[in-house]
């Protein structure tokens, strides 16, 4: 979404944002098609730039919706990485200085698996059992489109 909206002007982005948003927020594949196309259709002309991008990024930004036993708001969105990330900076900002890339690494390593670990027992949002059940239906389609 900031790569497309980095190509709209100042001015127009409250009113293009509100309808781009609006693709996202539809209950099924199809529908956020028809209203990307529509989206498409209106604004082509007056934003080719961002329009490409949409049309380059959209297909990569739907997969969620091939996974719907997984709740899509939490999947959709990067938010979690960009936790992590906030999170690593804030611890290696307090050392300020590392003496070797290693120390630096395994600061970083010693996050991610305390983090890992508070994932798999207390925040998942997506349970093992909708996992395994998503992937495999995902099997079971792959062996029903190879026959």
């Amino acid at each position: 979404m900031r790569n497309i909206m980095a190509h709209i002007p100042y001015k127009e982005k409250k009113r293009f944002a509100e309808r781009f948003k609006q693709i996202w927020l539809q209950p099924d594949k199809e529908s956020t098609l028809y209203m990307a196309s529509l989206l498409i259709k209106d604004y082509e002309k007056r934003f080719p730039e961002a329009i490409r991008c949409l049309e380059n990024g959209l297909e990569d930004s739907l997969q969620f919706y091939e996974f719907p036993e997984i709740d899509k708001r939490r999947i959709s969105s990067t938010n979690v990485v960009e936790r992590i990330m906030r999170e690593i900076q804030r611890r290696s900002r307090v050392i300020g200085v590392f003496p070797n890339q290693e120390s630096y690494v395994r600061l970083i390593t010693s996050y991610l698996i305390e983090y890992s670990e508070d994932w798999i027992n207390e925040r998942s949002y997506i349970k093992e059992e909708k996992l395994i059940l998503a992937l495999n239906g995902y099997k079971e389609l792959e062996e029903a489109q190879a026959i």
